[in-house]
């Protein structure tokens, strides 16, 4: 039972989107306590349709993205000096739940190391960044893995 409950304590969401001239267009995906891994990106874009994916986690899975994002250092991190985004760019939004803790950062769109360098609070951003970019690439892993039409052998 102590290992079910390690894991009812954590949750994460990241969003990353803007309204535009083909509507909103977003990519998002949350990870809930129980391992179910929600995943969906829309874009209008030539009529593109929306992607959903939902998949559930193992618990040494779920285990590892939580030590990803304490090792981060991402829960001591204020993000009062960030740019925040305005009505026409795009936004990311990542909000995270370890524990009694509980964390949502919001701030424009980063294009690149450049961005992060120019702002106010480049310590912070970067870990921010790079987070993010971890996180994405987890979470497009797993789906690949997970949907893979000719199994691995």
């Amino acid at each position: 039972m102590a290992e079910a409950s390690a894991h009812d304590d954590f949750y994460v969401r990241y969003y990353v989107g803007h309204r535009g001239q083909f509507g909103h267009e977003f990519m998002e995906y949350e990870l809930s306590p129980s391992g179910r891994l929600r995943y969906a990106n829309n874009s209008n874009y030539k009529h593109d349709t929306m992607i959903r994916k939902e998949l559930f986690l193992s618990p040494a899975v779920v285990e590892e993205t939580r030590r990803v994002i304490e090792d981060s250092g991402i829960t001591r991190v204020d993000d009062s000096n960030w740019k925040e985004p305005d009505r026409e760019s795009r936004r990311q939004e990542l909000e995270i739940k370890i524990g009694n803790e509980h964390i949502a950062f919001t701030c424009a769109e980063i294009g690149s190391l450049l961005d992060v360098q120019k702002s106010a609070d480049p310590e912070g951003l970067r870990l921010f960044y790079y987070l993010t970019q971890d996180l994405k690439c987890l979470v497009f892993s797993l789906i690949s893995l997970h949907f893979k039409i000719k199994p691995i052998p």
